[in-house]
């Protein structure tokens, strides 16, 4: 679960963390109130999306030459003209895609005079089972493009979590970003914090960009990005409140409702699978038979008709699927109950589309019975590899 910038660092803030002062704001008027609660004279407004890139990107109502979604404002009018701009407009950044993202919410704050900027971040190395702490003295830049031009410039430490984060890790950070003396200790402290807040908030992802040494030798975070854990909300009702379906695809927050794993892409063959391995490697076959999933959804392991029902329900809606792959090897899950809920939602929805489907495992004879006969046109896979040939060979026909 993702939430907005203004979000990630009041609750940083909570945990120690020093940020600019700053306000969250709806309206233009809110905005132009928030910025007269500030020291000024300079103020940073900022549009909220859940996305990257907003400083670099484009409003598409105010032409190729409007300025983008994080802008300066040295007095109240200028505070008031660039939320009037940003309001109720389309921000279309590098990671929003060409369709962009609607500003609904702004963040005003205090605008600080900039020595040098960093980059640090915290996420969990699945490969260790740690917390690595990513550290770049290029801060502020396309991090992506730093590690494949320069990966010299990016350092890694990992941080058993059976001992926490400790004097040496912090030492180790502020010889990363080359500080030395009272910023060194600064840098020590805000990770450790930073660390605090990961573990504290079952975080996914922290990420400061950047983290900025200002000209009276402050270390401040001027931007964060916080992701978490789905799986451990239940844990964190205060941060589930956070969350803004305005920034989830429709489609992402109906398959919410039915513990489904459902994440929408681009291509043209909807996927049902159960177990992510099995979708990952579902997609893949698909791509290697020359087309491309429409989705990555995982139906889990002890899925009912009803969720079944859901989820091809959730596939069929969107407009750019040519054609269904279920993809079931039935362990916890039976094969017949996955069968009754292809049938009742392939009837529910008038299936118009291909549709293939590969069983195997508990019950897989009865779920084979149940679909030959229920009169429906699908299309028997004997293996993943089958089945992905197949698919992409009826959507084909159909075109």
């Amino acid at each position: 679960m993702n939430i907005h910038e203004y979000q990630a660092k009041e609750l940083l803030a909570k945990f120690g963390v020093p940020v600019p002062a700053g306000h969250a704001a709806m309206t233009v008027d809110e905005a132009v109130a928030a910025a007269s609660k500030l020291p000024g004279p300079l103020y940073v407004v900022k549009a909220q999306i859940h996305a990257g890139g907003r400083g670099k990107g484009k409003f598409t109502e105010l032409g190729p030459d409007a300025k983008g979604g994080v802008r300066l404002a040295r007095d109240l009018d200028a505070v008031r003209a660039a939320a009037t701009d940003m309001l109720g407009n389309t921000l279309v950044t590098i990671q929003t895609g060409a369709q962009g993202k609607q500003v609904n919410r702004l963040y005003v704050t205090d605008g600080v005079d900039i020595a040098q900027e960093f980059y640090l971040a915290l996420l969990v190395n699945r490969a260790t089972g740690r917390v690595s702490m990513v550290v770049s003295t290029e801060g502020g830049m396309d991090i992506e493009a730093v590690a494949h031009d320069t990966p010299e410039k990016i350092q890694t430490l990992d941080i058993d979590t059976a001992t926490g984060f400790m004097p040496h890790h912090g030492r180790a950070v502020a010889s990363a970003l080359g500080l030395t003396g009272d910023l060194a200790k600064q840098a020590a402290s805000v990770a450790s914090k930073l660390y605090a807040a990961f573990l504290g908030t079952d975080a996914e992802q922290i990420e400061i960009n950047p983290l900025a040494v200002t000209d009276d030798g402050r270390l401040l975070v001027l931007d964060a990005k916080v992701a978490f854990d789905g799986n451990a909300m239940f844990r964190h009702k205060d941060l589930a409140a956070l969350r803004d379906e305005t920034e989830e695809d429709e489609s992402e927050i109906e398959a919410s409702k039915y513990d489904l794993a459902y994440i929408k892409l681009d291509g043209d063959i909807g996927c049902m699978v159960n177990g992510a391995g099995l979708a990952m490697a579902t997609m893949d076959i698909i791509k290697l038979n020359g087309m491309f999933p429409a989705n990555f959804l995982d139906v889990g392991g002890g899925a009912n008709k009803e969720k079944v029902t859901a989820a091809f329900k959730i596939i069929l809606a969107d407009p750019n699927v040519k054609g269904i792959l279920v993809n079931i090897f039935g362990g916890i899950m039976k094969c017949d109950i996955i069968a009754d809920g292809i049938v009742a939602a392939a009837k529910e929805v008038n299936l118009s589309v291909p549709l293939v489907v590969r069983l195997e495992g508990t019950n897989v004879e009865q779920g084979k019975a149940i679909l030959a006969g229920s009169g429906l046109a699908i299309v028997p896979a004997n293996d993943l590899g089958d089945a992905a040939r197949k698919i992409v060979a009826e959507v084909k026909k159909a075109a």
